[in-house]
C-alpha cells in the first residue's frame, strides 16, 4: 500500500473564492454550530473543486473555518483517496480501475495508453495537463474496463478510444462519458432483456417530491 504524501512544493498562501465560502457556509449551516466540523469532508471537496487539489494552506484555512485543529482535517485528507494531495492536470484526471474486473476486461491496456501518452502514473505531465493514476473498484463492473475522467465515468473502453479521449481532452474537447459501446447504464450489450418497459426505471410512475429530506440547515436547539 502506497503512503499518500502532501506535495514538496507548496503554495505561499489559499484564500476561499466567494462562491467556495458561500457553498461551504451553507454546508456549515447543515449542522449545529457545536457540530460543524461535521462539514469537513464538503469543504475540503469546494476546496479541490476551486483549486485542483487540497494544498497545506487550504488544509490549514479549512481546520480555522471549522474550527479543527489542522491535524485533524489532514487526517481526513489523507484518508479518502478522492482528495488530491498533489496537483493534478488541468485538462483531466484519468483515474483507470485496476481492480480484477476491469483487469481481466483490458484496464492495463489502458494503463499502457495513459503511460505512453502521458507519462508515469501519479506524475503531472510535461504540460501540466494531465494526471492519470490506477486507483481501486469504482462499483462499475458490468461495463469494464472503465476510467473515471475528472468528474465522469467512461465505460466499455479500448486501448483505441482511451487514446482519441486523451487526443480530444489535448484539443479542448469535452469527450461523451459514459459506454463506449452504446450500452444503457449495466444492461447487457445489445439491450436488456428484462425490464423493457422503461417507466419501470426511469422515474416517471413516481410520484414529485415537493421538499427533499433533509435539504434545510440545522436550526440548534437552545439549552434546557
Amino acid at each position: 500500500m502506497s503512503v499518500r504524501r502532501l506535495a514538496k512544493e507548496q503554495p505561499a498562501s489559499f484564500e476561499f473564492s466567494k462562491d467556495t465560502m458561500a457553498k461551504a457556509e451553507w454546508w456549515i449551516k447543515k449542522y449545529p454550530e457545536s457540530r460543524r466540523q461535521s462539514a469537513v469532508i464538503p469543504v475540503l471537496w469546494l476546496v479541490q473543486k476551486q483549486e485542483g487539489w487540497v494544498s497545506e494552506p487550504s488544509l490549514r484555512a479549512v481546520g480555522e473555518l471549522l474550527g479543527m485543529a489542522y491535524i485533524r482535517v489532514l487526517e481526513v485528507a489523507t484518508f479518502y483517496t478522492m482528495f488530491q494531495l498533489t496537483p493534478v492536470g488541468t485538462a483531466a484526471l484519468i483515474q483507470v480501475c485496476g481492480t480484477t474486473q476491469c483487469m481481466l476486461r483490458g484496464s492495463n491496456d489502458l494503463m499502457r495508453v495513459c503511460r505512453e501518452k502521458i507519462g508515469p502514473k501519479d506524475e503531472l505531465s510535461a504540460d501540466g495537463r494531465f494526471t492519470w493514476q490506477e486507483i481501486e473498484c469504482i462499483g462499475a463492473c458490468s461495463n469494464a474496463p472503465v476510467a473515471q475522467i475528472n468528474d465522469l465515468y467512461y465505460e466499455d473502453l479500448t486501448p483505441e478510444n482511451m487514446a482519441q479521449i486523451i487526443d480530444d481532452f489535448a484539443a479542448g474537447k469535452t469527450p461523451k462519458a459514459g459506454s463506449y459501446v452504446g450500452r444503457h447504464t449495466s444492461e447487457p450489450e445489445g439491450g436488456a432483456r428484462t425490464l423493457t418497459d422503461p417507466s419501470l426505471y426511469d422515474g416517471s410512475a413516481a410520484k414529485k417530491i415537493k421538499k427533499l429530506p433533509n435539504s434545510e440547515p440545522v436550526a440548534e436547539k437552545a439549552p434546557a
